[in-house]
């Protein structure tokens, strides 16, 4: 199991999945509301460079998960040396479960190919949508990817409360007065020097960055944590799946509308390798319930699916 390191990967999306001929990516049925539209075909970058990487560590400008972190780009886009699955990741708004699909039909080389993306639109107050609809085209372009959706029913657990209109502890509704950061942001101390700003540092323990799910300090060795600021409950439901390895999607029925945050601590299934002490921690569901106020029903859902119908290596710029 991969859940310690995906830390990093739910901030900014990288996530290393295997793809030449039919692709099927399993699309959550309930995305959240800010979900990105279908691609419109006026938006587009005005120049766009894409080039086989093959060394160095990546990075980019814009964090290319799912979430909607984001700090504004000035209509620029410089990610460096990432395979191209990452990139649908950041076009598609691609959940954890949707990245798992992928692995047993995408071909090596969009895994393992790394490219370089420098791009830029004229619009400089471009949104993080936006910007994902531009990488749609520019994917269509020099990949050549074609794509089209399609509806499957399939099991699915639904996230449901278990006593309506009320939460657990350690899920609330996001404070309209709460200050969000950036990541990577800094503050400062009483004599004013600079200092990172800590993951956690709300009342709580919610995460001081918000619109992304993160992974933060456990309370003990063998335990997992995560949590998020200002994030709707679709979202929340989404990255479950992968968190709690349930194997399938989770869909939000809990009817919460809104933003929140939330914080949850568990003992994974297995402990981690590395764990030398057993703290006796909630399993995953138990700690759903106790701390969040939330449980999943096996059930059946439609859910909407992408097929990659076409896919190519780029030729050099």
């Amino acid at each position: 199991m991969v859940l310690a390191g995906r830390v990093r990967q739910l901030m900014i999306g990288i996530v290393l999945l295997p793809s030449t001929q039919l692709l099927t990516l399993a699309i959550g049925a309930q995305q959240p509301a800010s979900a990105t539209p279908r691609p419109i075909a006026t938006l587009a970058f005005d120049v766009a460079a894409v080039r086989l990487s093959k060394e160095g560590d990546p990075s980019s400008n814009v964090p290319l998960g799912p979430g909607n972190v984001y700090v504004s780009s000035h209509g620029i886009l410089s990610a460096k040396n990432f395979p191209l699955l990452t990139y649908l990741v950041f076009a598609y708004k691609l959940t954890d479960y949707q990245q798992e699909a992928i692995e047993s039909a995408a071909p090596g080389w969009v895994l393992n190919d790394h490219y370089s993306i420098e791009a830029r639109t004229e619009k400089v107050d471009v949104t993080k949508d936006e910007l994902r609809i531009m990488m749609r085209a520019l994917l269509a372009e020099r990949f050549k990817l074609a794509a089209h959706y399609e509806q499957r029913v399939v099991r699915v657990f639904a996230l449901k409360m278990v006593k309506a209109g009320v939460s657990g502890p350690k899920l609330q509704p996001h404070p309209s007065e709460a200050i969000c950061y950036s990541p990577g942001s800094r503050t400062t101390t009483a004599d004013g020097k600079p200092r990172e700003t800590p993951l956690q540092s709300q009342k709580g323990g919610f995460p001081a960055v918000c619109n992304g799910i993160l992974g933060l300090p456990a309370s003990a060795q063998d335990r997992y944590s995560f949590g998020a600021a200002n994030v709707p409950m679709s979202l929340i439901a989404s990255a479950l799946s992968s968190w709690g390895n349930l194997g399938r999607p989770v869909v939000d029925q809990t009817g919460l509308t809104g933003t929140y945050d939330f914080v949850m601590d568990y003992t994974p299934d297995p402990r981690p390798s590395y764990a030398t002490v057993d703290s006796d921690g909630p399993g995953f569901q138990e700690a759903l319930k106790q701390q969040l106020g939330l449980k999943l029903e096996a059930q059946r859902a439609p859910v909407e699916f992408l097929v990659l119908d076409h896919v190519e290596r780029p030729d050099a710029n």
